[in-house]
This record gives structure tokens, sequence and C-alpha cells, in this order.
């Protein structure tokens, strides 16, 4: 009989090569397609999402804010929490603090002035903001922690700066971007625009004056009872009075640097 002799089938094994290849290359497109996918999600839930809930919220709070001063208007605020250290420029797109000496705290009310109401307990809502020219409406309250306070789209306030109304400075931090972004067009601000405070049946209205485009997050004399940069001596002030600040993050969705908006207290 004669012997079977295998036959040898040339290119298939580089076939199986080429389709294990192709398999890898489909696996690795797929995987690249869910974390594109699963990112895309994460981008969109923290610029759009936070956002709304953000917005909604403190919106909330505003109405709760308003309706609980129409129920009682003439009962006075909280006493205040002793006074506390400044801290230096918080990063209000990333809630980040820098480091570096810190002013003093507030100044004394001025004379023949009825007193400013007084701020309740750290992280509580206590009064609005109002910025006319970007129809803005924001609460805000005691501190600039990132989570208890600027993440729920609140303007915070600096510890130990002035309250409303009082001799000093009012000083405000405020997400840029994400988490309900309130001070992200504080940029279009101009001289003479009005930045109204409401307090539980007090009113305050101070007039922007003055804007500082960018500075470092240490630049702790823009919040100083006296407003004056430290990195930028030229943009400030020098005089004693009564002022408000608004401080934010710049560029855009960054925290490198910090855009400052000062203004006096309207007499």
């Amino acid at each position: 009989m004669r012997d079977h002799i295998p036959v040898v089938v040339q290119g298939s094994g580089r076939r199986a090569r080429r389709a294990g290849l192709a398999g890898v290359l489909w696996a690795a497109a797929e995987l690249t397609v869910t974390v594109g996918v699963v990112v895309l999600l994460l981008v969109v839930h923290q610029v759009w999402w936070t956002n709304r809930q953000a917005v909604a919220a403190a919106q909330e709070q505003v109405r709760a804010l308003e309706s609980d001063w129409a129920r009682v208007p003439d009962e006075p605020g909280p006493a205040e929490e002793p006074a506390e250290a400044v801290e230096p420029v918080a990063s209000a797109s990333s809630g980040g603090e820098g480091g570096g000496a810190a002013p003093s705290g507030p100044a004394a009310s001025a004379p023949g002035r009825a007193p400013a109401a007084k701020p309740p307990a750290r992280d509580r809502a206590y009064a609005v903001l109002r910025i006319p020219r970007l129809g803005l409406t924001v609460p805000v309250a005691q501190g600039i922690d990132k989570r208890a306070v600027l993440d729920k789209g609140y303007a915070g306030q600096y510890p130990g700066t002035a309250g409303p109304g009082e001799r000093g400075n009012f000083a405000l931090a405020g997400h840029r971007n994400t988490h309900g972004e309130p001070f992200r067009y504080i940029n279009r601000l101009r001289a003479g625009d009005e930045l109204i405070v409401e307090v539980r049946g007090r009113r305050y209205t101070y007039v922007v004056g003055k804007v500082l485009g960018e500075t470092t997050e240490r630049d702790v004399g823009v919040i100083a009872p006296v407003p004056r940069s430290l990195v930028k001596p030229e943009y400030g002030y020098g005089e004693p009075g009564a002022y408000i600040t608004l401080t934010t993050c710049t560029p855009e969705y960054t925290s490198k640097y910090r855009l400052v908006v000062w203004g006096t207290l309207k007499s």
C-alpha cells in the first residue's frame, strides 16, 4: 500500500496569526471606546449635571431665606462666631486654599451706621447676593470650604472679613466653572455696576470700582480690610472704607490665577 503523505497547507499559520492580531486590535478598540464613553459621561456630570443640581439647590436656598425673612422680618440674626484669621485667596474652581500670611480681621463698624446683621454659624447661608448686570442671585454662606459651601453653588465669605455693610472688606469667593459657577461672568462687571447684598431686613448696595484681571492664589492683600494687591500694588485702595471683594479662578476651567472685583458701599 502506498503511504499517505500529509499535505501541508502553506499560509494557514499566517492567517491564524492575522486573525489573532485582528481580535486583539478589535478588543483594544472596544476598550478605547468604552473608556472614552466613561470619560465623556464624567465630563458631562461634572460640567453640566453638577451645575443643574447646584443652581437648583442654591435658588431653593434663596427662596427659603426670603420666606424666612418675610415671616419674621425684624428678628435679629444669630450671634456672630468669634473672628478667625483671614484665609488666603481660595481656589473658586478647585476649592483649594493657598498658604502664606493672612491679613488682620474685620474693622469695627462705621460710627453712626446701623449695626450690620451678624452672620450665622459657619457654612450656613445667611445672605443673598444679587448682581443685576449678570442676572445673578446667589446665597452667601460663612466660610470657603469647597464641599460645604462652594460646591453648593453658594458664594462663600472669607472667615474674618467684615460683614455686609460694615467697614472693612466683605470678601467672597465663588466657583468660576462647575457646581453652579455663580462667578463665571464676573469678568464682565464694569465700574458703576451694582452688587446688592440682602440680609434679614437689611439691604446693602455696593458699586463696582476696580477689577484685577489676574493675580496669584496667594495674593492675600486683595481681601485685606483695605484691599490692595501685594503682587500688583497699583491695583487696590489706600484708605479705610466699606468694601466688597469677589474672587474666582482664571482662566476658565483652571485654578492657576485669581480674578478679583472690588466695590465700595453706596452711601
